[in-house]
């Protein structure tokens, strides 16, 4: 009888760690995503600012800002918790922003102008944060997923309602090309 209960009592134990390592692995995906939002954010706020300082040296090239100003708000609206949709949306806003820096090449007025340089130097170290905080969301992703999938996690998974985690990637090949502008 003794050894029956203590049988039982190691199993529920064993149990209970194993939900609370989806628990943590769950809060860890979710607090890296939070962090991408973040930093998505952060660039969100700058942009306006950079557009603002390339219209007035290459006013011409409206069609390029105004893009950027689109994709800027498309990726406002995602939903927080589509990582696919924000992920997808982010992309083709990365290859807007590479067009619209690119377009200092053209105008060396622009390229001089401090302002200016000091938004492409706090966009490229946005970008680079973005990149660490997806990389850190897309491991705590993966933990997940491998907790919820793997043997016997996934039954206490599967019973508790833990599921997996998308990655946050760039579903489109051309959105990862650099951008070329043609004058």
């Amino acid at each position: 009888m003794f050894t029956t209960l203590a049988i039982l009592a190691a199993i529920g134990a064993y149990l209970v760690f194993i939900y609370n390592g989806l628990v943590k692995a769950r809060q860890m995906a979710e607090e890296a995503w939070s962090g991408i939002d973040v930093q998505l954010k952060r660039r969100a706020d700058l942009i306006p600012n950079l557009i603002e300082t390339v219209k007035g040296y290459a006013g011409h090239e409206k069609g390029t800002l105004e893009s950027v100003v689109e994709l800027r708000n498309k990726a406002q609206a995602v939903p927080a918790g589509d990582v696919a949709g924000r992920a997808a949306v982010e992309g083709m806003l990365g290859a807007a922003l590479g067009k619209v820096i690119a377009l200092a090449e053209a105008y060396p007025d622009l390229k001089a102008n401090e302002n200016f340089l000091q938004l492409q130097t706090s966009l490229e170290t946005i970008e680079g944060e973005i990149q660490m905080s997806r990389r850190y969301y897309n491991g705590a992703a993966r933990d997940l997923n491998v907790k919820v999938e793997s043997f016997p996690s996934n039954l206490v998974a599967g019973q508790f309602g833990f599921s997996k985690k998308p990655y946050f990637e760039i579903a489109n090949e051309a959105d990862r090309a650099v951008p070329t502008v043609k004058f």
